[in-house]
Protein backbone atom coordinates (compact mmCIF):
# COMPACT_ATOMS: atom_id res chain seq x y z
CA UNK A 1 0.00 0.00 0.00
CA UNK A 2 1.31 3.52 -1.14
CA UNK A 3 0.31 6.36 -2.71
CA UNK A 4 0.12 7.84 -5.65
CA UNK A 5 -0.76 11.33 -7.17
CA UNK A 6 -0.18 13.09 -10.51
CA UNK A 7 -1.17 16.66 -11.22
CA UNK A 8 -1.19 18.44 -14.73
CA UNK A 9 -2.14 22.81 -14.23
CA UNK A 10 -3.74 23.42 -17.35
CA UNK A 11 -3.65 27.33 -15.51
CA UNK A 12 -0.05 27.28 -16.31
CA UNK A 13 0.59 27.20 -12.18
CA UNK A 14 3.79 25.04 -10.96
CA UNK A 15 1.99 21.96 -9.62
CA UNK A 16 5.70 21.38 -6.74
CA UNK A 17 3.30 22.83 -3.78
CA UNK A 18 -0.01 21.30 -4.14
CA UNK A 19 1.75 17.51 -5.50
CA UNK A 20 3.21 18.28 -1.74
CA UNK A 21 -0.07 18.82 0.16
CA UNK A 22 -1.44 15.86 -1.96
CA UNK A 23 0.77 13.71 -0.65
CA UNK A 24 0.78 15.09 3.14
CA UNK A 25 -2.99 14.05 2.65
CA UNK A 26 -2.15 10.77 1.65
CA UNK A 27 0.44 10.16 4.07
CA UNK A 28 -1.39 7.36 5.78
CA UNK A 29 -0.46 5.18 2.80
CA UNK A 30 3.15 4.82 3.42
CA UNK A 31 5.58 6.83 5.95
CA UNK A 32 8.86 5.22 5.08
CA UNK A 33 10.03 7.33 1.97
CA UNK A 34 8.58 10.21 0.08
CA UNK A 35 9.15 11.67 -3.53
CA UNK A 36 7.69 14.16 -6.23
CA UNK A 37 9.34 14.63 -10.24
CA UNK A 38 8.07 17.70 -12.16
CA UNK A 39 8.62 18.31 -15.50
CA UNK A 40 9.24 21.45 -17.16
CA UNK A 41 10.51 21.90 -21.40
CA UNK A 42 11.00 18.18 -21.60
CA UNK A 43 13.31 17.60 -18.18
CA UNK A 44 12.10 16.71 -15.18
CA UNK A 45 13.12 17.88 -11.92
CA UNK A 46 12.93 14.95 -8.63
CA UNK A 47 12.87 15.00 -5.27
CA UNK A 48 12.94 11.66 -2.90
CA UNK A 49 14.07 10.22 0.17
CA UNK A 50 13.43 8.25 3.26
CA UNK A 51 10.70 10.06 5.89
CA UNK A 52 7.62 11.29 5.78
CA UNK A 53 6.58 14.22 3.15
CA UNK A 54 7.50 17.38 5.66
CA UNK A 55 10.81 15.68 6.24
CA UNK A 56 11.95 14.94 2.97
CA UNK A 57 10.77 18.45 1.16
CA UNK A 58 12.26 21.94 2.06
CA UNK A 59 11.98 24.76 0.61
CA UNK A 60 15.32 24.26 -1.00
CA UNK A 61 14.10 21.63 -2.60
CA UNK A 62 10.68 22.96 -3.52
CA UNK A 63 12.43 25.69 -5.65
CA UNK A 64 13.65 22.95 -7.63
CA UNK A 65 11.20 21.55 -8.51
CA UNK A 66 9.84 23.21 -11.90
CA UNK A 67 7.12 22.48 -14.28
CA UNK A 68 3.32 21.95 -14.62
CA UNK A 69 3.26 18.86 -14.81
CA UNK A 70 4.17 16.56 -11.85
CA UNK A 71 3.57 13.25 -10.01
CA UNK A 72 4.31 11.83 -6.51
CA UNK A 73 4.41 9.14 -4.39
CA UNK A 74 4.52 8.38 -0.28
CA UNK A 75 5.67 5.19 -0.01
CA UNK A 76 4.86 1.79 2.41
CA UNK A 77 7.24 -0.95 1.87
CA UNK A 78 6.05 -4.47 2.04
CA UNK A 79 9.83 -6.24 1.74
CA UNK A 80 10.98 -4.13 4.85
CA UNK A 81 13.61 -2.18 2.93
CA UNK A 82 15.08 0.76 4.38
CA UNK A 83 16.75 1.98 1.20
CA UNK A 84 16.57 5.58 0.36
CA UNK A 85 17.07 4.04 -3.57
CA UNK A 86 13.64 2.18 -3.76
CA UNK A 87 12.11 5.42 -2.66
CA UNK A 88 9.88 6.26 -5.81
CA UNK A 89 8.59 7.70 -8.52
CA UNK A 90 11.68 5.48 -10.38
CA UNK A 91 12.95 6.89 -13.80
CA UNK A 92 14.01 5.56 -16.83
CA UNK A 93 15.38 7.81 -20.14
CA UNK A 94 14.67 5.55 -22.92
CA UNK A 95 12.30 6.20 -24.66
CA UNK A 96 11.07 9.97 -24.28
CA UNK A 97 12.16 10.27 -20.41
CA UNK A 98 9.37 8.60 -18.04
CA UNK A 99 8.96 8.48 -14.53
CA UNK A 100 6.48 6.30 -12.34
CA UNK A 101 5.17 5.97 -8.75
CA UNK A 102 3.01 2.52 -7.90
CA UNK A 103 0.90 1.16 -5.90
CA UNK A 104 0.61 -2.55 -5.64
CA UNK A 105 2.28 -5.92 -6.06
CA UNK A 106 3.31 -7.76 -9.01
CA UNK A 107 2.73 -11.23 -8.30
CA UNK A 108 5.52 -12.09 -11.35
CA UNK A 109 8.03 -9.62 -10.56
CA UNK A 110 11.00 -12.05 -10.83
CA UNK A 111 9.50 -13.74 -14.31
CA UNK A 112 9.11 -9.75 -15.36
CA UNK A 113 12.56 -9.03 -14.36
CA UNK A 114 13.94 -12.04 -15.93
CA UNK A 115 12.43 -11.01 -19.41
CA UNK A 116 13.73 -7.77 -19.03
CA UNK A 117 16.89 -8.45 -18.99
CA UNK A 118 17.27 -11.24 -21.32
CA UNK A 119 14.36 -10.25 -24.09
CA UNK A 120 13.82 -6.41 -23.79
CA UNK A 121 17.43 -6.04 -23.03
CA UNK A 122 16.59 -3.07 -20.35
CA UNK A 123 18.72 -2.44 -16.70
CA UNK A 124 16.94 -2.69 -13.12
CA UNK A 125 18.90 -0.96 -10.89
CA UNK A 126 16.71 -1.87 -7.39
CA UNK A 127 14.82 -5.03 -6.49
CA UNK A 128 11.67 -2.89 -6.09
CA UNK A 129 8.84 -4.39 -8.39
CA UNK A 130 7.67 -0.98 -9.20
CA UNK A 131 10.94 -0.39 -10.97
CA UNK A 132 10.07 -3.35 -13.30
CA UNK A 133 6.13 -1.89 -13.68
CA UNK A 134 8.02 1.20 -15.43
CA UNK A 135 10.56 -0.71 -17.36
CA UNK A 136 7.93 -2.97 -19.17
CA UNK A 137 5.89 0.18 -20.00
CA UNK A 138 8.74 1.52 -21.21
CA UNK A 139 9.63 -1.48 -23.10
CA UNK A 140 5.86 -1.46 -24.38
CA UNK A 141 6.39 2.21 -25.68
CA UNK A 142 8.97 1.75 -26.87
CA UNK A 143 7.48 -0.95 -29.64
CA UNK A 144 5.32 1.60 -31.48
CA UNK A 145 8.81 2.88 -33.09
CA UNK A 146 7.86 6.70 -33.18
CA UNK A 147 9.73 9.68 -32.12
CA UNK A 148 6.19 11.67 -31.66
CA UNK A 149 3.74 9.57 -29.83
CA UNK A 150 -0.42 10.14 -29.31
CA UNK A 151 -2.91 9.08 -26.59
CA UNK A 152 -3.34 5.58 -28.53
CA UNK A 153 0.17 4.66 -28.54
CA UNK A 154 0.12 5.27 -24.68
CA UNK A 155 -3.05 3.40 -24.13
CA UNK A 156 -1.23 0.38 -26.76
CA UNK A 157 1.17 0.43 -24.12
CA UNK A 158 -0.89 0.17 -21.24
CA UNK A 159 -2.91 -2.56 -23.33
CA UNK A 160 0.45 -4.49 -23.53
CA UNK A 161 1.36 -4.30 -19.86
CA UNK A 162 -2.01 -6.09 -18.72
CA UNK A 163 -0.93 -8.82 -20.89
CA UNK A 164 2.15 -9.33 -19.11
CA UNK A 165 2.33 -7.79 -15.72
CA UNK A 166 0.01 -9.89 -12.99
CA UNK A 167 -0.68 -8.94 -9.59
CA UNK A 168 -2.62 -5.51 -7.98
CA UNK A 169 -1.31 -1.99 -9.41
CA UNK A 170 -1.82 1.40 -9.66
CA UNK A 171 0.52 3.53 -11.65
CA UNK A 172 0.57 7.25 -12.54
CA UNK A 173 3.78 8.51 -14.46
CA UNK A 174 4.67 11.15 -16.79
CA UNK A 175 6.10 10.81 -20.43
CA UNK A 176 8.72 13.87 -20.93
CA UNK A 177 7.46 16.52 -23.08
CA UNK A 178 3.71 14.42 -23.89
CA UNK A 179 1.95 14.31 -20.68
CA UNK A 180 0.54 12.32 -17.99
CA UNK A 181 -0.66 8.54 -17.68
CA UNK A 182 -2.16 6.78 -15.31
CA UNK A 183 -3.71 3.06 -14.98
CA UNK A 184 -5.36 0.68 -12.85
CA UNK A 185 -4.74 -3.09 -12.86
CA UNK A 186 -7.59 -5.56 -14.55
CA UNK A 187 -9.27 -6.94 -11.50
CA UNK A 188 -8.91 -3.41 -9.81
CA UNK A 189 -7.30 -4.80 -7.02
CA UNK A 190 -5.21 -0.92 -5.92
CA UNK A 191 -7.78 2.46 -5.99
CA UNK A 192 -7.07 5.21 -8.53
CA UNK A 193 -9.34 8.43 -8.59
CA UNK A 194 -9.24 11.21 -11.42
CA UNK A 195 -10.21 14.81 -10.37
CA UNK A 196 -10.81 17.97 -12.38
CA UNK A 197 -10.84 21.47 -11.47
CA UNK A 198 -12.41 24.57 -13.11
CA UNK A 199 -10.74 28.02 -12.96
CA UNK A 200 -11.34 31.24 -14.90
CA UNK A 201 -7.41 30.71 -16.33
CA UNK A 202 -7.87 26.91 -17.55
CA UNK A 203 -8.69 23.28 -15.79
CA UNK A 204 -6.66 21.27 -13.72
CA UNK A 205 -6.31 17.57 -13.48
CA UNK A 206 -5.30 15.65 -10.97
CA UNK A 207 -5.02 11.41 -10.18
CA UNK A 208 -4.53 10.46 -7.11
CA UNK A 209 -5.19 7.02 -5.03
CA UNK A 210 -7.97 8.53 -2.93
CA UNK A 211 -10.46 11.02 -3.54
CA UNK A 212 -9.63 13.21 -0.57
CA UNK A 213 -6.40 14.20 -1.97
CA UNK A 214 -8.68 15.54 -4.73
CA UNK A 215 -11.00 17.25 -1.93
CA UNK A 216 -8.50 18.60 -0.20
CA UNK A 217 -7.07 20.73 -2.87
CA UNK A 218 -10.43 21.85 -4.49
CA UNK A 219 -10.73 19.02 -7.43
CA UNK A 220 -13.97 17.45 -8.01
CA UNK A 221 -14.29 13.67 -8.82
CA UNK A 222 -14.59 12.79 -12.15
CA UNK A 223 -14.56 9.44 -11.74
CA UNK A 224 -12.39 5.83 -10.56
CA UNK A 225 -10.55 3.97 -13.14
CA UNK A 226 -11.95 0.94 -13.89
CA UNK A 227 -10.29 -2.34 -13.90
CA UNK A 228 -7.84 -2.62 -16.81
CA UNK A 229 -8.75 1.19 -17.52
CA UNK A 230 -6.49 3.98 -18.31
CA UNK A 231 -6.52 7.78 -18.65
CA UNK A 232 -3.84 9.70 -20.42
CA UNK A 233 -3.48 13.41 -20.08
CA UNK A 234 -1.33 15.50 -22.30
CA UNK A 235 0.36 18.93 -21.13
CA UNK A 236 -1.47 21.05 -22.96
CA UNK A 237 -4.83 19.36 -21.17
CA UNK A 238 -6.17 16.89 -23.44
CA UNK A 239 -7.83 14.11 -21.17
CA UNK A 240 -8.93 10.75 -23.05
CA UNK A 241 -9.82 7.31 -20.98
CA UNK A 242 -9.82 3.88 -22.74
CA UNK A 243 -10.45 0.58 -21.40
CA UNK A 244 -7.18 -1.38 -22.09
CA UNK A 245 -8.01 -5.01 -20.65
CA UNK A 246 -9.24 -8.27 -22.46
CA UNK A 247 -11.46 -9.43 -19.44
CA UNK A 248 -11.41 -6.91 -16.51
CA UNK A 249 -13.00 -8.31 -13.33
CA UNK A 250 -14.21 -5.69 -11.15
CA UNK A 251 -12.40 -7.14 -6.98
CA UNK A 252 -11.44 -4.15 -5.61
CA UNK A 253 -9.90 -5.09 -2.29
CA UNK A 254 -12.21 -5.11 0.74
CA UNK A 255 -8.82 -4.29 3.22
CA UNK A 256 -8.84 -0.84 1.86
CA UNK A 257 -12.74 0.01 3.29
CA UNK A 258 -11.52 -1.99 7.02
CA UNK A 259 -8.33 0.07 7.63
CA UNK A 260 -5.92 1.80 4.93
CA UNK A 261 -8.21 4.38 3.24
CA UNK A 262 -9.44 7.42 5.22
CA UNK A 263 -13.43 7.36 6.11
CA UNK A 264 -13.62 10.95 4.08
CA UNK A 265 -12.81 9.03 0.67
CA UNK A 266 -15.08 7.59 -1.28
CA UNK A 267 -14.09 4.77 -3.07
CA UNK A 268 -15.23 2.62 -6.39
CA UNK A 269 -18.20 4.89 -5.85
CA UNK A 270 -18.47 3.53 -1.98
CA UNK A 271 -18.65 5.85 1.33
CA UNK A 272 -15.60 3.82 3.37
CA UNK A 273 -17.23 6.12 6.41
CA UNK A 274 -20.87 4.73 5.63
CA UNK A 275 -19.05 0.98 4.80
CA UNK A 276 -17.08 1.37 8.55
CA UNK A 277 -20.70 2.23 10.37
CA UNK A 278 -22.19 -0.80 8.68
CA UNK A 279 -19.81 -2.51 9.95
CA UNK A 280 -20.34 -1.81 13.45
CA UNK A 281 -24.18 -2.70 12.66
CA UNK A 282 -23.26 -5.78 11.61
CA UNK A 283 -21.12 -6.43 14.69
CA UNK A 284 -23.53 -5.82 16.99
CA UNK A 285 -26.21 -7.69 15.19
CA UNK A 286 -23.69 -10.56 15.86
CA UNK A 287 -23.21 -9.82 19.34
CA UNK A 288 -27.11 -9.72 19.90
CA UNK A 289 -27.68 -13.16 18.19
CA UNK A 290 -24.74 -15.13 20.12
CA UNK A 291 -24.05 -13.56 22.88
CA UNK A 292 -27.46 -11.80 24.44
CA UNK A 293 -26.92 -11.64 27.72
CA UNK A 294 -24.00 -10.21 27.48
CA UNK A 295 -22.09 -8.00 29.95
CA UNK A 296 -20.83 -5.11 28.21
CA UNK A 297 -20.63 -1.85 30.47
CA UNK A 298 -18.79 0.67 27.45
CA UNK A 299 -17.83 -0.09 24.47
CA UNK A 300 -14.23 1.95 23.53
CA UNK A 301 -12.90 2.53 20.15
CA UNK A 302 -8.68 1.60 19.67
CA UNK A 303 -8.10 4.42 17.79
CA UNK A 304 -8.32 5.91 15.07
CA UNK A 305 -9.47 4.03 12.41
CA UNK A 306 -12.10 2.15 14.64
CA UNK A 307 -13.98 4.98 16.25
CA UNK A 308 -16.92 4.99 13.09
CA UNK A 309 -17.89 1.36 13.87
CA UNK A 310 -17.34 1.28 17.52
CA UNK A 311 -19.62 4.30 17.51
CA UNK A 312 -22.14 2.61 15.56
CA UNK A 313 -21.86 -0.63 17.68
CA UNK A 314 -22.08 1.19 21.06
CA UNK A 315 -25.39 2.76 19.59
CA UNK A 316 -26.58 -0.30 18.00
CA UNK A 317 -25.83 -2.06 21.92
CA UNK A 318 -27.48 1.14 23.48
CA UNK A 319 -24.11 1.28 25.49
CA UNK A 320 -22.23 3.97 26.49
CA UNK A 321 -19.14 4.98 23.82
CA UNK A 322 -15.73 6.38 25.55
CA UNK A 323 -12.58 7.23 24.16
CA UNK A 324 -10.60 5.41 26.63
CA UNK A 325 -7.20 5.73 24.56
CA UNK A 326 -5.61 8.78 24.12
CA UNK A 327 -3.14 9.20 20.71
CA UNK A 328 -0.01 10.15 20.44
CA UNK A 329 -0.94 11.81 16.62
CA UNK A 330 3.18 11.50 16.40
CA UNK A 331 3.83 8.25 15.86
CA UNK A 332 2.88 6.47 13.34
CA UNK A 333 0.44 3.32 12.26
CA UNK A 334 1.95 0.52 13.94
CA UNK A 335 0.36 -2.16 11.44
CA UNK A 336 2.90 -1.13 8.76
CA UNK A 337 6.04 -0.40 10.90
CA UNK A 338 8.82 -2.91 10.14
CA UNK A 339 9.72 -5.17 12.46
CA UNK A 340 8.03 -6.73 15.96
CA UNK A 341 10.03 -5.33 18.03
CA UNK A 342 9.38 -1.56 16.82
CA UNK A 343 5.47 -2.50 16.55
CA UNK A 344 5.57 -3.43 20.58
CA UNK A 345 7.70 -0.26 21.66
CA UNK A 346 4.97 1.91 19.70
CA UNK A 347 1.91 1.12 20.89
CA UNK A 348 2.97 1.87 24.45
CA UNK A 349 4.36 5.35 22.73
CA UNK A 350 1.25 5.94 21.13
CA UNK A 351 -2.11 4.97 23.42
CA UNK A 352 -1.98 5.76 26.78
CA UNK A 353 -5.25 4.60 28.71
CA UNK A 354 -7.60 6.86 30.60
CA UNK A 355 -7.71 4.54 34.13
CA UNK A 356 -11.61 6.29 34.84
CA UNK A 357 -13.03 5.10 31.94
CA UNK A 358 -11.77 1.52 32.73
CA UNK A 359 -12.04 1.32 36.52
CA UNK A 360 -14.35 -1.16 37.56
CA UNK A 361 -16.35 -2.03 34.04
CA UNK A 362 -16.08 -4.63 31.74
CA UNK A 363 -14.93 -3.13 28.52
CA UNK A 364 -15.71 -4.08 25.03
CA UNK A 365 -12.45 -2.62 22.77
CA UNK A 366 -13.15 -1.98 19.37
CA UNK A 367 -10.96 -2.44 16.71
CA UNK A 368 -10.51 -2.29 12.82
CA UNK A 369 -8.84 -5.64 12.65
CA UNK A 370 -6.58 -8.32 14.28
CA UNK A 371 -3.46 -9.21 12.23
CA UNK A 372 0.24 -10.24 14.19
CA UNK A 373 -1.82 -9.75 17.43
CA UNK A 374 0.50 -7.61 18.65
CA UNK A 375 -0.78 -4.30 19.15
CA UNK A 376 -4.21 -5.69 20.21
CA UNK A 377 -2.73 -8.14 23.53
CA UNK A 378 -0.70 -4.96 24.72
CA UNK A 379 -3.57 -2.52 24.62
CA UNK A 380 -5.88 -5.46 26.24
CA UNK A 381 -2.82 -5.67 28.95
CA UNK A 382 -3.01 -1.65 29.25
CA UNK A 383 -6.74 -2.01 29.94
CA UNK A 384 -6.52 -4.36 32.29
CA UNK A 385 -3.58 -2.56 34.27
CA UNK A 386 -6.14 0.92 34.16
CA UNK A 387 -8.48 -1.55 36.16
CA UNK A 388 -11.10 -2.83 33.72
CA UNK A 389 -12.98 -5.44 35.63
CA UNK A 390 -13.39 -7.32 32.04
CA UNK A 391 -12.17 -6.62 28.94
CA UNK A 392 -13.59 -7.98 25.58
CA UNK A 393 -12.28 -7.42 22.09
CA UNK A 394 -14.04 -7.12 19.14
CA UNK A 395 -13.16 -7.25 15.83
CA UNK A 396 -14.61 -5.16 12.54
CA UNK A 397 -13.40 -7.81 10.13
CA UNK A 398 -12.88 -11.06 10.01
CA UNK A 399 -9.95 -13.55 11.21
CA UNK A 400 -7.25 -12.97 8.85
CA UNK A 401 -5.58 -16.22 8.45
CA UNK A 402 -3.75 -15.70 4.72
CA UNK A 403 -1.21 -14.16 3.37
CA UNK A 404 -2.35 -10.63 1.24
CA UNK A 405 -0.23 -10.56 -2.00
CA UNK A 406 -1.38 -7.36 -3.28
CA UNK A 407 0.77 -4.69 -1.61
CA UNK A 408 -0.39 -4.52 1.93
CA UNK A 409 2.47 -6.39 4.32
CA UNK A 410 0.71 -9.39 5.50
CA UNK A 411 2.71 -11.95 4.06
CA UNK A 412 4.00 -14.16 6.53
CA UNK A 413 1.23 -17.16 7.41
CA UNK A 414 3.63 -17.70 10.67
CA UNK A 415 2.97 -14.33 11.62
CA UNK A 416 -1.02 -14.02 11.35
CA UNK A 417 -2.37 -14.35 14.68
CA UNK A 418 -5.00 -16.12 13.22
CA UNK A 419 -3.82 -18.52 11.36
CA UNK A 420 -4.34 -21.80 12.11
CA UNK A 421 -5.90 -21.06 15.65
CA UNK A 422 -9.60 -20.95 16.86
CA UNK A 423 -11.32 -17.61 17.78
CA UNK A 424 -10.96 -19.21 21.36
CA UNK A 425 -7.43 -19.52 20.77
CA UNK A 426 -6.97 -16.30 19.39
CA UNK A 427 -8.29 -14.99 22.09
CA UNK A 428 -6.18 -16.63 25.03
CA UNK A 429 -3.12 -15.39 22.91
CA UNK A 430 -4.16 -11.61 23.03
CA UNK A 431 -5.47 -12.56 26.36
CA UNK A 432 -9.04 -10.97 26.24
CA UNK A 433 -11.82 -12.61 28.44
CA UNK A 434 -13.75 -13.10 25.12
CA UNK A 435 -13.31 -12.11 21.18
CA UNK A 436 -15.66 -11.24 18.33
CA UNK A 437 -14.70 -11.39 14.97
CA UNK A 438 -17.26 -9.87 12.14
CA UNK A 439 -18.52 -12.66 9.37
CA UNK A 440 -16.95 -12.64 6.12
CA UNK A 441 -20.59 -12.12 4.96
CA UNK A 442 -21.42 -9.75 6.73
CA UNK A 443 -18.19 -7.60 6.25
CA UNK A 444 -19.13 -7.62 2.38
CA UNK A 445 -22.84 -7.03 2.88
CA UNK A 446 -21.62 -3.82 4.83
CA UNK A 447 -19.61 -2.16 1.63
CA UNK A 448 -20.99 -3.53 -0.99
CA UNK A 449 -23.90 -0.53 -0.21
CA UNK A 450 -23.39 2.33 -3.15
CA UNK A 451 -21.75 0.22 -6.29
CA UNK A 452 -23.92 -2.48 -7.71
CA UNK A 453 -21.35 -3.33 -10.93
CA UNK A 454 -19.08 -4.74 -8.60
CA UNK A 455 -20.22 -8.08 -8.03
CA UNK A 456 -16.85 -9.33 -5.61
CA UNK A 457 -14.68 -7.86 -3.50
CA UNK A 458 -10.69 -9.40 -3.01
CA UNK A 459 -11.21 -10.98 0.36
CA UNK A 460 -8.09 -13.24 0.01
CA UNK A 461 -6.65 -12.44 3.79
CA UNK A 462 -9.77 -13.66 5.11
CA UNK A 463 -11.04 -16.84 2.62
CA UNK A 464 -7.90 -17.72 0.97
CA UNK A 465 -9.57 -17.22 -2.46
CA UNK A 466 -7.42 -14.63 -4.78
CA UNK A 467 -8.57 -12.69 -7.16
CA UNK A 468 -5.79 -13.35 -9.84
CA UNK A 469 -5.80 -17.20 -9.63
CA UNK A 470 -2.83 -17.39 -9.66
CA UNK A 471 -1.10 -17.51 -6.04
CA UNK A 472 0.64 -21.06 -5.75
CA UNK A 473 1.49 -22.48 -2.33
CA UNK A 474 4.86 -22.13 -3.51
CA UNK A 475 4.52 -18.41 -4.36
CA UNK A 476 3.28 -18.11 -0.94
CA UNK A 477 5.91 -20.26 0.83
CA UNK A 478 8.58 -18.08 -0.85
CA UNK A 479 6.75 -15.10 0.21
CA UNK A 480 6.87 -16.38 3.98
CA UNK A 481 10.60 -17.04 3.58
CA UNK A 482 11.78 -13.09 2.39
CA UNK A 483 9.35 -10.73 3.94
CA UNK A 484 8.64 -12.63 7.80
CA UNK A 485 10.18 -10.82 10.56
CA UNK A 486 13.38 -12.38 10.81
CA UNK A 487 14.09 -11.52 6.94
CA UNK A 488 12.98 -8.20 7.45
CA UNK A 489 15.59 -7.55 10.17
CA UNK A 490 18.44 -9.23 8.09
CA UNK A 491 18.18 -7.19 5.50
CA UNK A 492 17.68 -3.92 7.83
CA UNK A 493 20.94 -5.01 9.57
CA UNK A 494 23.11 -5.83 6.60
CA UNK A 495 21.95 -3.74 4.44
CA UNK A 496 21.48 -6.43 1.81
CA UNK A 497 17.66 -6.70 -0.35
CA UNK A 498 18.63 -10.14 -1.61
CA UNK A 499 17.77 -11.69 -4.71
CA UNK A 500 14.38 -11.55 -5.14
CA UNK A 501 12.35 -8.77 -6.35
CA UNK A 502 10.40 -7.59 -3.59
CA UNK A 503 7.04 -4.90 -3.68
CA UNK A 504 8.08 -1.82 -3.22
CA UNK A 505 4.34 -0.01 -2.44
Amino acid sequence: MCGIVGIVSGTGNYVNQEIYDSLTILQHRGQDAAGIVTCENGRFYQRKDNGLVKDVFRTRHMRDLLGTTGIGHVRYPTAGSSSSAEAQPFYVNSPYGIAMGHNGNLTNAEQLAEEIYRTDLRHLNTNSDSEVLLNVFAHELMQQKKLEINHADVFKAVENVHKRVRGGYAAVGIIAGFGLVGFRDPFGLRPIVVGKRVTEKGTDYMVASESVALSGLGFTLEKDLAPGEAVVITEDGQISYQQCAENPVYSPCIFEYVYFARPDSMMDDISVYKSRLRMGEKLAEKILREWPDHDIDVVMPIPDTSRTSALELATALGKPYREGFMKNRYIGRTFIMPGQQLRKKSVRQKLNPIDLEFEGKNVLLVDDSIVRGTTSGQIVQMAREAGASKVYFASAAPAVRYPYVYGIDMPSPSELVASNRTTEEVAEIIGCDKLIYQDLEDLIDAVSVGNDSIKQFDTSCFSGVYATGDITPEYLASLDTSRNDDAKATKQVTGQEGMGLHNGS
